[in-house]
C-alpha cells in the first residue's frame, strides 16, 4: 500500500485541476478540488460544506472565511475563501440549488445526501489518471498539496504546523512530503 502524496508538479497540478475544468466539465467537481486545494481542509468537512456555510444570503455574497468544526478535531477552523475557490464557486452557482442547508457538494443519487467519501476519491482518481499521477494521490492529496506549495512558497514551517495542528515539524515534513529531491534543490540553488 502507498502512502498518499501531495501533488508536487505544477504542471501536473494544472492537469488535475483542468480535467473536470476543459476534458470532462464538471462544475461540482472542479469546484470539490479547488476548495480541496485551496482550503487544506479534509475531505470529510468539505463534503459537509452547505450552500450557507459559504455563501451569506442575506447579503447575497460571498462569505470571506468558511467556519467549520472538524469532524476529526472537533476543533473550530476558519478558512479564508480566496480568489480561486471563489471564481470555481461563481461558476458552480448556477448547477445547484442555492439554499442555506443545501449540501454544497450534493450527491447525483440522492439530492439530500452529500457527496460520498468513495465518490470523492474516484472522481480524484479520474483527474490524478488523467494528470499521470500515479497510485499514490487520494482524496487527502489535495490538503497534503495545499501545504506542500505554501511551503515551497515560503509560508514558516510553524504555521504550517498551526494550520495542520501538529506537534511538531518533523510531523509536517513527513505529512508534507518533503523529501530528498526537495534538499537537493536547496543545495542546487545556494551559489555561495
Amino acid at each position: 500500500m502507498s502512502t498518499t502524496q501531495p501533488i508536487k508538479s505544477l504542471k501536473s497540478l494544472k492537469l488535475f485541476k483542468d480535467y473536470f475544468k476543459y476534458v470532462k466539465p464538471s462544475p461540482r467537481n472542479y469546484t470539490l478540488i479547488i476548495t480541496g486545494l485551496n482550503s487544506a481542509l479534509r475531505i470529510s468537512d468539505i463534503l459537509h460544506l452547505t450552500c450557507g456555510d459559504v455563501y451569506n444570503f442575506e447579503k447575497k455574497e460571498w462569505k470571506t472565511h468558511i467556519v467549520v468544526k472538524e469532524r476529526k478535531t472537533g476543533k473550530i477552523n476558519r478558512i479564508f475563501i480566496n480568489i480561486e475557490m471563489k471564481k470555481a464557486l461563481e461558476a458552480y452557482m448556477p448547477h445547484i440549488t442555492m439554499l442555506p442547508d443545501s449540501w454544497l457538494f450534493q450527491s447525483q443519487l440522492c439530492i439530500d445526501q452529500p457527496l460520498s467519501r468513495y465518490q470523492a476519491y474516484r472522481l480524484i482518481r479520474e483527474a490524478a489518471s488523467y494528470a499521470g499521477l500515479g497510485s499514490h494521490i487520494s482524496c487527502h492529496s489535495l490538503r497534503k498539496t495545499f501545504g506542500y506549495h505554501a511551503w515551497k512558497q515560503g509560508t514558516p514551517p510553524a504555521l504550517l504546523m498551526n494550520i495542520y495542528n501538529h506537534s511538531s515539524f518533523q510531523v509536517t515534513k513527513r505529512y508534507l512530503g518533503i523529501d530528498q529531491d526537495d534538499k537537493d534543490a536547496v543545495f542546487a540553488k545556494i551559489q555561495l
